[in-house]
């Protein structure tokens, strides 16, 4: 089995997990040795790893400002990635079932909520995320067609926005959630009156655990296998304003949130309707976003005390 992407955040979620559920032989490449964004990458990694299944987890991902400064790298870099990855299955011919993740930055950016998925094509995406999510979205029609044509059982999955221990905490490339506990965390220590947060707060989002993420994945690798995406979400929508009051709260800071409207805000609202996953294959998010908000923010007090210790013995020692 592969898992692209295995050493990231959400990737180290499922090798954990199918780790626990007895999976032998798990290989994790390393882009150092595996460049997906070129053919000859992934045309090296099926020979040498010789997989059964692929979960296809590697991408180039991060917040509003990290798309609006790159759209032409995410697109390349998530286009060429899944492109080789699906074609070079094809050329394998021993690969019995392919998984991949897509975004709801797909989604148009007026779709009603929930968001179904015969929603993914009766609009064009946020502007911002556009390019990152038109990637993803045609990298779906590519899986219909191999599955259509070259009989490549391959399967697609939609997430929520992510979250929890060991997502990505820098400010410049991060996601809401890890850039708010950042952001919030650091001023506390720092006595700062006040923190500026992105945007108006008058927008939704549905946040998932990366946990609860990883073992919709698995289920959906051991018993779904139809051409249609689906959904992996919480089915519960929350105000940006008020996630941002319920992190404050939960980091302990006391001083004033500044609201910086100059800055985009992004999809105007997001709930994805989570049915279909129960009914093909049983997947409910467990984790309450308040548990996993508070898990996620011990988990980055605790890097966050590491790493100021070891700054500081860095400099006693010199």
């Amino acid at each position: 089995m592969v898992v692209t992407g295995g050493a990231g955040f959400l990737g180290s979620f499922v090798v954990n997990k199918l780790g626990d559920r007895g999976a032998a032989e798990i290989f994790v490449p390393r882009k150092q040795n595996y460049d997906l964004t070129q053919r000859e990458g992934a045309t090296q990694l099926y020979a040498d790893a010789t997989p059964d299944i692929l979960i296809h987890l590697a991408a180039r991902v991060g917040g509003i400002g990290a798309n609006r400064e790159n759209p032409g790298l995410f697109f390349h870099d998530n286009m060429a990635m899944g492109l080789h990855i699906i074609e070079e299955a094809r050329r394998y011919g021993g690969l019995q079932k392919l998984i991949f993740v897509g975004t709801t930055c797909s989604y148009p950016k007026h779709t009603p909520t929930p968001f179904h998925e015969e929603d993914l094509w009766s609009g064009y995406p946020e502007e911002t995320n556009a390019p990152y999510g038109i990637a993803k979205k045609a990298l779906l029609v590519m899986i219909q067609g191999y599955r259509q044509q070259y009989g490549l059982e391959g399967i697609y999955l939609i997430p929520a926005n992510l979250y929890g221990p060991g997502d990505n905490f820098d400010l410049e490339t991060g996601h809401v959630i890890p850039a708010l506990i950042r952001k919030f965390l650091e001023a506390k220590e720092q006595h700062r009156p006040t923190v500026t947060v992105w945007g108006t707060g008058n927008v939704s989002r549905e946040f998932l655990y990366a946990e609860d993420a990883a073992e919709g994945i698995i289920s959906a690798a051991e018993l779904y296998n139809e051409v249609e995406p689906v959904n992996l979400a919480s089915g519960k929508e929350i105000l940006v304003s008020d996630l941002v009051t319920i992190v404050r709260d939960l980091v302990g800071y006391q001083g004033e949130v500044v609201w910086d409207s100059s800055r985009p805000d992004g999809q105007p609202r997001r709930r994805l309707d989570t049915q279909k996953a129960f009914d093909k294959f049983g997947f409910r998010a467990k984790a309450p976003l308040h548990s996993g908000l508070k898990a996620t923010i011990e988990w980055y007090r605790d890097v966050h005390r590491m790493k100021t210790a070891s700054e500081v013995y860095r400099k006693k020692s010199h």
